[in-house]
């Protein structure tokens, strides 16, 4: 894995012959002029509308950056963080330097400049479709890198999705823990899980869900894709003796019966949507359509970007996609909202966002991370490797933090007509 990434990160050298970068120089520092920033040059020379007390980003090897950031400007910046190109300063919090770009993403450039985003966006590899054998091989390059990795950063419950924090308290003052199980038990409820519920998770995770439902009464099917996430799933399923009410199965989300497996009173399916992919969104909410008894419910929890951010970005290459979760994106409501609507009986009937506790749950697991990284380090986690997730954890923070990104709830019934069929 380390070599791979490594030979990812090698200087472009076809687009950037002639400009070596002088564009891309240009273009940051047209950014940053107007932005609550400093960028610091190797000789000491700043520039950016920031303040003392804004963040400051230093360039370690300037040459490299502009070249990177001129070749692939959504990929480019991450690289050049992967490759030590750059840093946020002593005393500069990485997510919190990140902040004021992803506040102004979609308006970072003049128009003039975004309508020749063809000439350097870079489209969707074609080996990262979600198919059954694409899938596969999708959740495996992230979910099975290390359970060990995972446990390191994250809560008791190995919650891998963003928690819900109790709005009436300070979050300062609530753990970690606490708030996974107010986001799991809110799904459960709203799902309308309780003693003999048949349920169907999309999605296992390491069992969390499951494990909450079952000892509800429920009785429980989860599916993954993962067979790290399969394994400890089903340990912890056994050490707390609820074997018998939930079955942990390999199996894709297309695979699962109605007539053998079903049909299910409620679908559960939490932070999967994004790694589904656009062209098979109908499949996905067929599946779920397909499955639900008559009368279910449906919840999903998804992470969510505005629609019109969608269509500009669908069909590029991110960072994200390429160094963290292959064949994934992010979709809108309105996405959620047409595509249910027209390939399916189930109608969004509740919306229940928490962008900000998004936002909190990722600096946490940052911060654990960095923490823990003295114990992962070796082998295959080398310095690329940290600088990559500590990226990645920042990124999507401010992300979240900023009000691009946002996280909800969102639930699915059938309309009363279809419920008499």
């Amino acid at each position: 894995m380390t070599s791979d990434v490594l030979q990812g990160l090698e200087l472009p050298t076809v687009r950037t012959g002639f400009t070596r970068g002088v564009v891309a120089r240009s273009l940051v520092r047209r950014i940053v002029a107007a932005m609550p920033v400093q960028l610091r040059q190797p000789d000491g020379t700043t520039f950016g509308a920031g303040s003392d007390g804004d963040p400051v980003l230093e360039v370690v090897r300037p040459g490299a950056l502009w070249r990177r950031l001129e070749q692939h400007p959504k990929i480019g910046l991450g690289e050049a963080y992967m490759a030590g190109d750059w840093r946020a300063a002593h005393g500069t919090d990485l997510a919190e330097a990140l902040l004021p770009f992803a506040s102004r993403l979609g308006r970072l450039l003049p128009r003039p400049i975004l309508r020749m985003r063809g000439l350097v966006d870079r489209a969707l590899p074609t080996g990262t479709r979600n198919t059954l054998t694409g899938s596969r091989s999708n959740i495996e390059a992230h979910y099975d890198l290390s359970n060990d990795l995972f446990a390191a950063f994250l809560d008791p419950t190995m919650s891998y999705s963003s928690a819900l924090f109790d709005p009436s308290r300070p979050r300062a003052g609530q753990s970690l823990l606490e708030a996974q199980h107010r986001k799991i038990d809110a799904i459960l409820d709203r799902a309308g899980v309780g003693a003999g519920t048949r349920l169907l998770e999309i999605g296992s995770g390491w069992g969390e869900l499951a494990l909450r439902a079952a000892a509800r009464g429920a009785d429980v099917l989860t599916i993954t894709l993962s067979s790290e996430q399969q394994a400890l799933a089903r340990d912890r399923i056994a050490a707390a003796g609820l074997s018998d009410r939930v079955e942990v199965r390999l199996q894709d989300y297309r695979e699962v019966s109605r007539e053998l497996d079903g049909p299910f009173e409620a679908v559960v399916s939490v932070e999967m949507i994004e790694a589904v992919g656009e062209e098979f969104w109908p499949t996905y909410f067929s599946a779920i359509d397909r499955l639900l008894a008559p009368g279910g419910v449906a919840v999903i929890q998804a992470i969510l970007m505005e629609h019109d951010r969608l269509l500009a970005t669908r069909t590029s290459y991110g960072w994200i996609q390429k160094y963290i979760f292959p064949g994934g994106l992010i979709p809108s409501l309105d996405a959620i909202r047409e595509v249910s609507g027209r390939h399916t009986g189930l109608q969004v009937t509740q919306v229940h966002a928490f962008g900000a506790d998004y936002a909190e749950t990722l600096r946490r697991w940052r911060m654990r991370f960095l923490e823990e990284w003295p114990r992962l380090e070796g082998g295959a986690f080398d310095e690329t490797f940290r600088r990559m997730w500590e990226f990645y954890l920042a990124y999507c923070e401010a992300g979240f933090a900023s009000g691009y990104l946002d996280v909800a709830q969102v639930v699915l019934n059938r309309p009363s007509r279809d419920r008499l069929r």
